[in-house]
């Protein structure tokens, strides 16, 4: 007999925002609501720090949504789930039936109870034991270790009825996507932007981007290869704007008029200035960097403090004490790392020095940049920009 299964979302630390929850949870649940969407038709509605979504017929893609909302920031945990009337009798019965199919090849499992009803009868320890008794009954050849189970089932009562789970999938955690604010993504075709991207995302910073491109130096494939990036981000963080400026006439002028090891501190002083216009244009409060403290020439503390000079709004910079091999780790978890690794160059690997400055004096950085109109340069790029609107792909 086929069971009544629904999807059980945990949060995370929303349970403890006190008298600003509810915003946090009507924010999370919307999140759910439009990803259902696109899995079929689903009842979703929330109770005792939990979202649960239940397919309204069996067309719904239940698979579908479970994969989904392991992708979004806020749950901390998800359960597959079977329900009945809060009966000890069909719990048994439903426990019987559902749960072997989750034991087979394993070799142990132990039962969680939660009554969070506290009008049930049996309390947690008692509602366990009833529970384990039925599953061995019904499924003899396996043993049952308190301390250290292949599978742990979990029997909840709750508000709305009785849930039997056997094991739960990790959560994205973090925040809910929007609930902190908005931030613009320096993002280019490496690895740690779009890192950078992700990490702000789960603290709930809602993301737009902006991509500086070097057109004939660069090529169309390397801007389609940080639309994909915007899309495997939008993957966890919703709807990604990426707006795309042009640097080259910037570039041209650099190695024109400046000495060759400062012309990549004062491109990120050309690239930091553009993107703060774009930020205050959009409502963005704040830059975000893929930065690593000594990663390259251009990140050492000194050449760090150069570039912020050249803006007033914070910059944050989630990967600033990580090292590579954190940055890739974050990378292939988010499924980033196969795409950032294409060989595509950016505008940061075009007219790159041969021998950059790593301890600059801002003294000297600003008297290479007052050899070029600065301010007329970023007006000219500031016009070149467009945007492309990257929907997520849920």
């Amino acid at each position: 007999m086929k069971q009544r299964e629904i999807m059980l979302c945990k949060y995370g630390e929303i349970v403890l925002k006190g008298a600003n929850r509810k915003y946090f949870e009507d924010m999370l649940c919307r999140e759910i609501k439009k990803r259902a969407r696109a899995y079929g038709d689903f009842d979703i509605y929330r109770s005792q720090s939990t979202i649960y979504a239940e397919p309204k017929n069996e067309d719904a893609d239940f698979d579908g949504l479970i994969l989904s909302a392991q992708k979004v920031f806020g749950i901390a945990a998800i359960s597959r789930a079977a329900v009945c009337e809060k009966n000890i009798d069909d719990i048994k019965r439903l426990a019987a039936e559902y749960v072997p199919s989750f034991l087979e090849g394993k070799k142990s499992f132990k039962v969680e109870g939660k009554r969070s009803d506290k009008a049930f009868p049996l309390d947690s320890m008692a509602l366990a034991r009833e529970i384990g008794g039925a599953i061995l009954e019904a499924y003899p050849r396996i043993k049952v270790d308190v301390h250290n189970p292949d599978v742990t089932v979990r029997v909840e009562i709750r508000e709305f009825g009785a849930y039997v789970s056997a094991g739960s999938i990790k959560g994205a955690g973090g925040m809910p996507v929007s609930t902190n604010g908005k931030g613009l993504l320096l993002l280019s075709g490496g690895i740690d932007s779009p890192v950078a991207g992700y990490m702000m995302a789960k603290r709930g910073v809602k993301i737009e981007a902006v991509h500086f491109e070097s057109f004939p130096y660069t090529s169309e494939r390397a801007r389609d290869k940080v639309l994909k990036l915007a899309s495997i981000l939008g993957e966890y963080a919703g709807e990604v704007k990426v707006h795309v400026v042009s640097l080259t006439h910037i570039q041209e002028e650099l190695v024109k008029s400046c000495q060759e090891d400062y012309f990549t501190l004062l491109l990120r002083r050309y690239m930091m200035t553009l993107a703060e216009r774009i930020a205050l244009e959009r409502g963005c409060s704040a830059l975000i960097t893929g930065e690593s403290l000594g990663q390259v020439a251009s990140q050492t503390m000194q050449a760090l403090g150069v570039t912020d000079n050249a803006v007033n709004m914070p910059v944050f910079r989630p990967c600033i004490g990580m090292d590579k091999e954190e940055i890739v780790t974050v990378s292939r978890k988010m499924g980033a790392f196969e795409t950032s690794i294409l060989p595509f160059e950016d505008c940061c690997t075009v007219f790159t020095p041969k021998h950059p400055k790593t301890k600059p004096e801002l003294e000297k950085v600003l008297a290479e940049e007052q050899k070029l109109n600065f301010n007329a340069l970023c007006d000219e790029a500031f016009e070149t920009r467009y945007t492309v609107t990257v929907e997520p792909t849920y």
